[in-house]
């Protein structure tokens, strides 16, 4: 028989998914490894639950039998994990670690969901990317949320929901911007060792541009401070003050109108958001049950 549940949560997220691939991104494993717990069902029951089509994951007539069973059961789970912690009845604080723009500007507000969640207080730690991992490596923090996987080995990583980088600015400007109109505006930049500054350098390469060429304002440490530094700028300027930051940190300024967003012209600058733990508190009740929580947040 099944002796766990493990297997048909890779069956589920496959088909969420709809690809073994991301599936195994979402769950942390390699892809031979999702492959193979699907075959070991599909064994077990001496049956085929999926077929591989062009367009993704399709399921066969019993595997649609088997996705509403495992439905059921992952309900009922998640029902029984809740009245589990309830019995730990454990006080401690538990810390979260994450890096700047989810730890000032996502993560904030579900933390009262998560205290909800484990019945505990939360805590949350933001720093950068490298210095998170560290801390989760020295049991510092419980979880860690990251803008790029820093791998490690004893460590997790669960993709979790997709950022985006936009160019701003305080001034309406064109929404497709290309090669040529980079060099019309004036530039404040995150510092070179951050994730931000290494996915724009690679767009700027594909669209040959030398950035040599472009009027470098500052450059700045924290998606916070570049934010700052953009709203208070001269709103009447010939040149617009513009920079590149993860569509997370301004989306409240877009929406009232103080903040205008542009994307490059035939790119997309796009990133997962990670989330991080030891692989020694995999089976951690509520390691597992912030983990799941958050991983339920398809749309952030």
């Amino acid at each position: 028989m099944l002796k766990d549940f493990a297997k048909l949560q890779t069956f589920l997220m496959v088909i969420k998914e709809k690809s073994f691939s991301k599936a195994s991104a979402k769950l942390g494993i390699s892809q031979p490894a999702v492959t193979q717990q699907i075959k070991f069902i599909e064994d077990y029951l001496d049956t085929k639950i999926v077929d591989r089509k062009k367009n993704g994951i399709v399921l066969t007539k019993e595997g649609e039998d088997l996705f509403r069973i495992a439905t059921k059961l992952e309900k009922s789970i998640q029902s029984s994990e809740k009245d589990l912690l309830k019995i730990i009845n454990k006080e401690f604080t538990f810390v979260m670690g994450s890096s700047f723009a989810i730890g000032n500007y996502v993560l904030p507000n579900y933390l009262g969901e998560i205290k909800k969640r484990i019945g505990n207080e939360v805590f949350m730690n933001v720093d950068i990317s490298p210095k998170i991992i560290d801390d989760l490596e020295n049991k510092k923090i419980d979880v860690a949320l990251i803008e790029s996987p820093i791998f490690r080995d004893g460590i997790i990583y669960r993709e979790w929901v997709e950022d985006e980088l936009v160019v701003f600015s305080n001034q309406p400007i064109k929404k497709n911007l290309n090669a040529d109109d980079l060099s019309s505006f004036d530039w404040v930049s995150r510092n070179e060792k951050s994730h931000t500054h290494k996915l724009t350098s690679e767009v700027f390469d594909e669209m040959n541009v030398d950035t040599s060429c472009l009027n470098v304002f500052g450059v700045l440490t924290s998606p916070t401070s570049i934010k700052e530094a953009i709203l208070h700028a001269d709103k009447t300027a010939e040149r617009p003050l513009v920079s590149i930051i993860s569509r997370h940190v301004i989306k409240s300024e877009l929406e009232n109108g103080t903040l205008y967003e542009a994307k490059l012209k035939n790119q997309k600058i796009s990133r997962h958001f990670y989330i991080a733990y030891l692989k020694e508190r995999k089976h951690d009740a509520f390691v597992d049950n912030v983990v799941n929580f958050l991983l339920s947040l398809n749309k952030i």
